[in-house]
């Protein structure tokens, strides 16, 4: 069963205050997680789609509208209310500019809170259009149509931005669908070769027959069915890029031969003695592991040094679920203009006359943007995504088709695994026997669990993992102390 319930983040310094207003939230149906910082806060907001967040506006580091803001930026549809006990006209105007629904002064009944949350669903349910403008994805989160705003995809975009003006070889790596193209793409137009072409060949989508001859091209008569002298892969990117994507499933004389172009910078059409001079800087990739082909002989040791003078490794997807807001909110925009180009844009006179009512209706979906639900972008971060970004965009393009003309994507839109993805995180496998449980020792195996598997993502980091798992370091190590199996 789906998860209907708002998920609220509070932040509040004040404990005895943010646990109060924890209890009463709940017992009106909202699911409630707590931060005392704006660190603390963002980093459960990079972890999860929540539908509301109320904040204090003066607290320990970061303030409260920096709270709201990266709120927004990951989730245009959010509702914000800033909660303060210093509050002047002046605060509560630049909390609007901020993106706050609302502003509540210290100290307040809570009703008068509650009062605020619900007008401020109800808009949001009624005017979804007006946080969705807020969601355009900003330049400094992006890299030539690769967007993310994680640790990993921004240390990716300094390596980038770095190798570039490079004219050494680089080999990306990756699980497939990662983006190692359009990874390729934005390192040559960035490049002083990007006047030139940028060439890409898949090496794994074509017979190792016809492989070489894509590559190094064929004059006529060079093998059965060659009627004429065809140029190849390598002298169609002269000056430019090559990118050879699937290296790993080259055969060992191609290998071979590649590697000679690589060492000498020229070769030969087949059928040809002529050698051609060529000036191509050459980017690989592979979804293989080539250092273990390399050990077990299934791959050339010196092809592999030669090509992995810059090596680039993308993050899977599951590794950075924090972009996928982004990354939905760009898929969302570039389908749905899409959708609305195939639109007719004229009618004749008579059509016209018979469908004035569904001409208002395409008028206003072309008026108001597409969004997606809080309760789907959970669903979309609580799934593994097995492949990766090409998958999401897969999922997304399915989603905007199987909305039929609604304003938001809903959860029923995504993909079934997607969906049984969010219901087995909604709903927790546990079955309660006859005679009960021991409460205490399942509640304990829960815990273990989670520590482990925080311990074992930071390697063993005990600092790290007390963050991925919102606790201090001290109540970590003596959660360990408690926790730990005495024998």
């Amino acid at each position: 069963m789906a998860d209907s319930r708002k998920h609220l983040l509070l932040v509040e310094d004040e404990v005895p205050l943010r646990q109060a207003l924890a209890e009463r939230l709940a017992e009106h149906g909202f699911e409630v997680e707590q931060a005392d910082t704006g660190e603390q806060a963002i980093e459960q907001l990079a972890e999860f789609a929540f539908d509301i967040v109320i904040t204090d506006l003066r607290l320990p580091g970061l303030d409260g509208t920096r709270v709201l803001e990266a709120a927004l930026l990951r989730y245009p549809d959010i509702v914000g209310i800033i909660v303060t006990g210093y509050g002047t006209v002046k605060d509560a105007v630049e909390a609007i500019k901020c993106g706050a629904t609302d502003f509540v002064t210290k100290p307040f009944q809570f009703d008068e809170l509650l009062h605020a949350l619900n007008s401020a669903l109800e808009q949001r349910r009624l005017k979804s259009e007006n946080a969705y403008l807020r969601s355009q994805l900003q330049e400094r989160y992006k890299f030539e149509g690769i967007i993310g705003r994680s640790p990993a995809m921004r240390t990716l975009f300094g390596l980038l931005e770095t190798v570039s003006s490079s004219a050494s070889m680089i080999l990306v790596t990756g699980e497939t669908g990662s983006g190692k193209e359009i990874v390729a793409r934005a390192i040559h137009h960035n490049s002083p070769r990007r006047a030139q072409r940028f060439v890409a060949l898949n090496c794994g989508a074509i017979p190792e027959t016809l492989l070489e001859a894509e590559l190094f091209g064929h004059v006529r008569g060079a093998f059965t069915g060659a009627i004429g002298t065809r140029q190849g892969r390598l002298e169609q990117a002269h000056k430019g890029t090559l990118f050879l994507d699937e290296v790993g499933t080259m055969s060992a004389a191609l290998q071979m031969k590649l590697l000679r172009v690589l060492q000498e910078r020229e070769f030969e059409r087949l059928g040809d003695t002529h050698s051609i001079k060529v000036d191509v800087r050459v980017i690989a990739a592979t979804n293989s592991d080539l250092k273990k082909m390399v050990a077990q002989g299934e791959f050339r040791e010196d092809l592999f040094y030669r090509l992995n003078v810059i090596p680039i490794e993308l993050p899977p997807l599951r590794d950075r679920k924090e972009d996928i807001p982004l990354l939905v909110q760009h898929f969302l925009k570039k389908f749905a203009e899409q959708a609305q180009s195939q639109e007719p844009k004229t009618q004749s006179p008579d059509t016209k006359s018979r469908s004035s009512t569904s001409s208002g209706r395409l008028e206003q979906a072309e008026a108001r943007p597409l969004s997606i639900s809080q309760q789907a972008m959970r669903a979309l971060m609580s799934y593994s995504w097995p492949g990766n970004v090409r998958q999401l965009e897969n999922a997304i393009e399915r989603a905007v088709a199987l909305s039929g003309g609604r304003n938001q994507i809903e959860t029923a839109d995504l993909t079934p695994e997607v969906q049984q993805a969010s219901e087995q995180e909604a709903s927790p496998d546990l079955t309660l026997p006859e005679d009960g449980i021991d409460f205490e020792h399942y509640v304990n195996r829960i815990e273990r669990e989670l520590i482990r598997r925080a311990l074992e993502k930071t390697g063993g980091n005990k600092g790290q993992a007390s963050r991925l798992l919102n606790l201090k370091r001290t109540t970590l190590v003596e959660k360990l102390k408690r926790l730990e199996p005495r024998h």
